[in-house]
């Protein structure tokens, strides 16, 4: 099938889906404007677009690559090409609080504009018989340069960033995320990351976030939620809630001991201990939970469903550009985080609207390879996900029957 061609650039038919006014506007509320001399608000975030797209590896490949372009960016509503100091100097000195706002704003736009996007894709893992929000909650850590990056110091010779993120099981996107250096514990940072959730909403998380302390607000908020018993949860069970049954060894109502774990969470927990399934081996694994009526198979089941933000974690990991970092400070890698997090929402919505099937690093693959191309976006993107099966192979040539003739 031979390409439709098309007036604009693929780079430019991407941009155009982040509204015109959203970057003026943030600039001005987060006072980048006051920064700017040539070198734009918009072209920065076109820049910082670009180097996810084109998997650039430092600041000469990015400036580079737009240079030889001018022509083409130029039509992405007058976007400029940085100097290699100048694309430094603003990933150092601009407010990276812009880009995720940014991000947010994106999302609240394309949710507005396309309801059915949120549902438009679900994790395959997902518990069919859960109507209610599912959230996951978890963090990534993304290797830095110790010698370079101080202020991410996490060992003696490693620097590290962690980007805690709550996930929407239902939508496959982020609800919430914050970066911070990796020395940060997930259990403090826990309550921030579940704080909007919502009475009668699931969350789960693994045992490195429980706290009882969190768990008693949660519980109090009426948010339901699933996690690991850490190995050493000092209790005393109460009752018995179900007989042992399956690959379910134990379900009882317990009551914790030590005394300011149960000033934090006084109610009694339910404690569940099953054997699942790990990379082909039987686990036995111990769940607690504050929901008393649902089946201890349905509780391990939604745990199961965790899986889904590591799976999130290695489609950004593996496509976007989170391993090669173009500054050295916080405020750069902030906007290099949040830049990759605002172009997977943006080929999410590509995927969404070309109704493509195939996977995520694949889509990836096709739009790099023709990002200065003049070809109709989503024509290319139909071609590629709907190519008709090979011809089968036969094992003898097939006969024709003419009517009249002996066969």
């Amino acid at each position: 099938m031979t390409p439709t061609k098309s007036k604009f650039s693929v780079l430019q038919q991407i941009c155009k889906h982040i509204p015109e006014h959203l970057v003026p506007k943030l600039a001005r509320d987060y006072k980048v404007d006051e920064k700017c001399r040539s070198y734009s608000p918009w072209s920065h975030v076109v820049t910082m677009v670009y180097a996810q797209l084109s998997h650039a590896l430092s600041l000469n490949d990015v400036c580079d690559g737009l240079q030889h372009h001018t022509g083409n960016l130029s039509t992405i509503r007058r976007a400029t090409a940085p100097s290699r100091n100048g694309l430094s100097h603003a990933n150092k000195v601009r407010n990276a609080d812009m880009a995720e706002q940014l991000f947010w704003d994106m999302l609240q736009s394309i949710q507005q504009t396309y309801p059915a996007f949120s549902g438009g894709r679900k994790y395959c893992g997902l518990p069919r018989r859960f109507k209610r929000m599912i959230h996951v909650v978890d963090s990534t850590t993304i290797q830095l340069v110790a010698n370079c990056m101080s202020w991410a110091k996490h060992r003696r010779q490693k620097a590290a960033a962690k980007c805690h993120m709550r996930l929407n099981l239902q939508s496959f996107l982020p609800n919430f995320a914050v970066l911070k250096s990796a020395d940060s514990s997930d259990a403090a940072e826990a309550e921030a990351v579940c704080q909007t959730i919502k009475s009668g909403e699931i969350v789960i998380f693994d045992k490195a976030y429980v706290d009882f302390a969190h768990l008693g607000k949660l519980n109090h908020r009426g948010v339901f939620f699933v996690t690991r018993a850490k190995d050493n949860m000092k209790y005393d069970v109460a009752r018995c809630h179900c007989e042992p049954h399956k690959n379910i060894l134990r379900d009882d109502e317990v009551i914790l001991t030590i005394p300011k774990s149960k000033a934090a969470y006084a109610e009694a927990l339910r404690l569940i201990t099953a054997e699942v399934e790990v990379d082909g081996k039987i686990q036995v694994m111990t769940f607690i939970t504050n929901n008393m009526t649902w089946s201890a198979s349905s509780i391990c089941d939604l745990y199961k469903a965790r899986w889904a933000i590591e799976v999130f974690f290695k489609q950004l990991k593996q496509t976007l550009q989170l391993a090669d970092f173009l500054g050295h400070n916080q405020n750069a890698v902030r906007w290099q985080i949040w830049t990759a997090l605002l172009t997977y929402l943006l080929l999410r919505l590509l995927s969404f609207l070309s109704k493509w099937k195939g996977s995520f690093s694949h889509l990836f693959t096709l739009i790099r390879s023709i990002l200065w191309s003049r070809f109709d976006l989503f024509k290319i993107i139909e071609a590629y996900g709907t190519a008709p099966d090979p011809p089968r192979m036969c094992a003898t040539p097939n006969q024709a029957y003419l009517p009249g003739f002996a066969m």
